[in-house]
């Protein structure tokens, strides 16, 4: 029988489908449009930003593998002049060596007089350099741009800088046989001011001479600009793009239009309001690098008004401006073709969009009215197997809940069987201990009454135990500000006539603390690791000391209770699982492997700590022995 709400379903099943793509494929259209348009126009306003911030970007690193070209070259400057002049003062060295030895049959007077004529007129460094011959002693023997001078004692003469010149030398040159040295010195070709001088100088051993020569590095590195700035002048970005160097006196050292270097910069540049531009550019340049707009008249190539953008960076030791930049027309041509780009694919992805979407669209119709019809067939035949499914799924869900009802407290019973064992054991064991001393009439009042108070303490335990097992899982268990002495005191009340039977001695080293957290579960777990030792204990000979060491200590902002025993320690395969649930190395019968596991599960989760063992050796009484060590960390504030 079909009820109402099942005619309506097979409705909603036969036209739903239907109705539901055309709903979904019109609102797909929408926002698709919307949101190609929107990004299309984002995309047409963001071309500007992103063209401005392309460019300007590309002139930066333009200009900085210009600057950086001109670093490298200065690097090199030292090195090509110290090379230029050691060959030149090789080259003396060897002309004098030469006049010497083939002359030594001559007198010494006129030996030097050759090696003097040799070199006087020798010029290199396009025309700059120069030989000069001293004695150790400070007397000049050759200085050809000043021959008055010859003969003179400059001993103590001193440059510019107040440094003795002829001293500093002849030091250099009791040390080696080869040296540089910097001086300041008057130029042949600017006489007026001493300027800075890297030279090269050489001992002449047979006459107790030195031979050297020098190079103005002023000199040097104007030659050394003069090829970095034919390089740069060669320099072209696309039809107009160029590297323009200004130095700090405005004057043009490189730039597009020929006729403009060695120019004034502001007398020369048809940029508005010329004057301030170029002085906040060489402002920029000095303080580091950066970006400047401004119009300029005309535009190499057009002669029209255009903005442009240039970035400056400075070069300060030269005192050189470095720079490039882009026309903002350039920037706009390159915008327009964009725009027209975008609008055209823009138009071409809606058509395609809407191709695409209507095909779909007709073939989910296609695919939904076919599978309506065969969702109706079997709607009808799925019924009654659905019904049928529902009920059998509905018994086992009821089995399964008992079944994990029955397990839940089979794993309960587990644990309480696992902490009723040793108790149990002391009871019987005191029991029968009593009624044997009844029997033979040794008991008195004492051992009874210990007896029986043992006994009671025991039973309240286990009671307890059932508190401590019932109330593990919930959360409504009070904290308390106890003893750790205290507690265990109570653990070993419990346990100390089933360890005095089986000759264990329990050696407290402990301080007093008190903490705010579980008496009855830290008392549990430490019955627990004391339990757990004895069984090791008990395995060992008779005769074999059997101990073990309760202590209590703090360290930071904790506390640090530790269980050892003398045992011989966990052995190492295994010792990484013993926290484990079910892991145990006895037999079934005599532990689950949930004692140790219900031991950290407390310590962790109920008090907020941590459990770990390690093994350990120690000394005692004389003795060395190996056992295993539980240490729980309880904070102090909790």
């Amino acid at each position: 029988m079909i009820f109402e709400d099942e005619k309506k379903l097979l409705k909603i099943i036969k036209f739903a489908p239907t109705v539901f793509i055309i709903i979904v494929t019109t609102i797909f259209l929408l926002i698709q449009y919307t949101k190609t348009k929107t990004s299309f126009e984002n995309e047409k306003n963001k071309i500007q930003t992103d063209y401005s911030q392309k460019n300007k970007e590309l002139i930066k690193q333009r200009v900085s593998e210009v600057y950086d070209f001109i670093k490298r070259e200065q690097e090199q400057t030292e090195y090509e002049l110290k090379s230029s002049l050691n060959e030149a003062v090789d080259n003396a060295y060897a002309i004098a060596s030469t006049i010497y030895n083939q002359n030594k049959d001559k007198d010494i007077q006129t030996i030097k007089k050759l090696i003097i004529d040799a070199l006087r007129n020798i010029r290199f460094l396009d025309g700059r350099g120069y030989y000069f011959v001293y004695e150790n002693t400070g007397k000049n023997i050759l200085l050809p741009h000043n021959p008055e001078l010859e003969g003179k004692d400059f001993w103590e003469h001193q440059d510019a800088k107040g440094s003795y010149i002829i001293k500093d030398m002849t030091s250099l040159l009791s040390k080696k046989d080869k040296a540089f040295y910097e001086w300041y010195w008057y130029n042949p070709k600017n006489p007026d001011k001493q300027r800075k001088k890297l030279g090269l100088v050489r001992n002449f051993e047979p006459f107790d001479w030195f031979i050297g020569t020098g190079e103005y590095v002023q000199d040097f590195e104007k030659q050394m600009q003069e090829r970095v700035l034919n390089h740069i002048r060669e320099i072209r970005y696309g039809n107009s793009g160029y590297i323009f160097i200004i130095n700090y006196d405005s004057i043009y050292l490189s730039h597009i239009r020929k006729n403009f270097i060695n120019q004034n910069a502001v007398a020369n540049n048809d940029t508005v309001d010329i004057k301030k531009v170029i002085e906040e550019l060489i402002d920029i340049s000095k303080n580091g690098e950066g970006y400047y707009s401004y119009i300029q008249n005309k535009k190499p190539g057009i002669d029209e008004p255009i903005t442009k953008t240039s970035y400056v960076k400075g070069l300060n030791e030269w005192q050189w401006m470095i720079g490039t930049g882009f026309y903002e027309d350039e920037i706009k041509s390159s915008i327009k073709k964009r725009k027209i780009q975008l609008e055209n694919q823009f138009e071409n992805y809606l058509l395609n969009t809407l191709e695409v979407t209507l095909l779909v669209t007709v073939l989910l119709l296609l695919i939904s009215t076919y599978l309506s019809k065969i969702l109706q067939k079997r709607f009808l035949r799925y019924k009654k197997a659905i019904e049928e499914k529902a009920l059998e799924n509905t018994r086992q869900h009821t089995l399964l809940s008992q079944q994990s009802k029955m397990a839940a407290m089979g794993e309960m019973i587990g644990n309480i069987a696992h902490q009723w064992r040793q108790p149990l054991s002391t009871i019987s064991t005191v029991s029968t201990g009593l009624k044997l001393q009844k029997e033979l009439n040794i008991i008195d009042d004492k051992d009874l009454y210990d007896g029986l108070d043992n006994i009671n303490n025991t039973v309240q335990y286990l009671s307890n135990t059932i508190d401590d097992f019932r109330n593990f899982f919930r959360t409504d268990k009070e904290k308390s500000q106890f003893s750790v002495q205290e507690s265990f005191d109570n653990a070993i009340s419990l346990v100390k006539t089933s360890f005095h039977n089986k000759e264990i001695e329990i050696i407290k080293n402990s301080e007093d603390y008190e903490i705010n957290s579980y008496k009855n579960e830290l008392i549990q777990v430490i019955i627990n690791l004391l339990n757990n030792a004895k069984d090791e204990l008990i395995k060992k000979d008779k005769n074999f000391e059997k101990i073990v060491f309760l202590s209590v200590f703090k360290e930071d902002n904790s506390i640090k209770i530790q269980v050892k025993d003398n045992a011989g320690g966990i052995p190492e395969d295994i010792i990484d699982r013993v926290f484990e649930p079910y892991f145990t190395t006895k037999h079934q019968s005599q532990g689950t492997g949930i004692g140790l596991y219900m031991s950290r599960e407390i310590i962790v989760k109920n008090m907020n700590g941590k459990v770990e063992v390690y093994n350990t050796s120690f000394n005692y009484n004389n003795i060395l022995f190996k056992g295993a060590v539980f240490q729980i960390d309880l904070p102090l504030h909790t």
